[in-house]
């Protein structure tokens, strides 16, 4: 199984969003539990292209908040990138 990990900067966005969008107060837990898959089948995601080609993405807890990851697979290792808003014209499942 790969290890999960969440880097500081997808930390901070999840922060970010929980405050900004007046998220409930398990949402970490929410986007733990849509991680956690990742652990099996770490590359379940969607393939992103352009600027973020080579990374993946999860939708989850909600359909707009975009879970973006990239998994090492000679370390076993997924790794959460960014946590975003879908719905922002600047977020990772743009085309520029």
């Amino acid at each position: 199984m790969a290890a999960v990990v969440v880097t500081p900067t997808a930390y901070q966005d999840l922060e970010r969003i929980i405050s900004s969008h007046s998220l409930p107060a398990d949402s970490r837990h929410r986007v733990i539990a849509s991680l956690r898959v990742l652990a099996r089948f770490p590359r379940l995601g969607g393939a992103l292209e352009g600027r973020w080609a080579g990374f993946r993405f999860l939708l989850g807890p909600w359909r707009w908040l975009l879970l973006v990851y990239v998994y090492d697979e000679a370390a076993d290792r997924v790794a959460v990138v960014t946590i975003q808003d879908a719905r922002s014209a600047r977020s990772a499942t743009t085309s520029r």
